[in-house]
């Protein structure tokens, strides 16, 4: 009998389901805390470089006006962090990447949460006003939406190919008590090596912790799609 942790037994369960959870339980704590330390790692990162220049990205406001703002300016007064989800969009595509869209979907509830601690906006290559367009078929309400339709920021933070293929990154950026920016992190797992799908963008994305709590799990041919019958 593997050691009990709790005194918890739900309804009709045999012995040996509770040995086989009481199993699994010890490798969870155990993934707890390896997950606790990594980010204790990753909050001790020295600060990267600063950006090559002060990027200006492009934003629709309430009156459907194009305006300009620059990296600078995505930091709000007394937030030092930004966080920037690079969307995939490209300039001539007619829809952007399903899984991008059912990750914002998601997110679009969580950003006034994480937005009252941190600066957070999405950009994409595409222009603002097809990037606003697509939020607002998706009912987005919450998401910071920005264009990098003019600037070089997507292909300086790896979020484009050579052959202009859009990737799908997270990068954080952290502004100091002089004003100056620097890069903090990026969900490089994107690039490393791996068995099928990197599974990069997975400690912000809960559909696939969801799902991988199930007998299922993930499977291996679902992805996310714009709509369901």
């Amino acid at each position: 009998m593997t050691e009990a942790f709790h005194d918890k037994q739900f309804p009709n369960e045999t012995t040996e389901y509770r040995e086989r959870r009481n199993a699994l339980l010890q490798s969870e704590m155990d993934l707890r805390q390896r997950i606790e330390e990594v980010a204790a790692l990753r909050r001790s990162l020295p600060l990267g470089g600063a950006p090559p220049e002060d990027y200006a990205f492009e934003e629709e406001i309430a009156d459907k006006t194009v305006t300009q703002v620059h990296l600078s300016g995505l930091f709000a007064p007394g937030k030092d962090t930004l966080l920037l989800y690079s969307f995939m969009y490209p300039p001539d595509a007619e829809a952007p990447c399903p899984a991008c869209t059912a990750l914002i979907d998601g997110l679009d509830g969580t950003a006034p949460h994480l937005m009252d601690r941190v600066n957070f906006a999405a950009v994409a290559r595409a222009s603002i006003q097809k990037f606003r367009a697509w939020a607002d078929s998706r009912g987005w309400r919450n998401i910071r939406l920005l264009s990098s339709a003019r600037n070089t920021y997507n292909r300086d933070y790896f979020a484009e190919t050579d052959l202009a293929s859009q990737l799908p990154v997270m990068n954080v950026f952290v502004k100091s008590t002089d004003a100056t920016i620097r890069h903090f992190y990026a969900t490089e797992l994107l690039y490393t090596p791996s068995e099928g799908h990197p599974r990069h963008a997975d400690l912000f994305w809960p559909l696939w912790n969801l799902l991988d709590i199930t007998p299922g799990g993930r499977g291996t041919d679902w992805l996310p799609k714009y709509s369901y019958d």
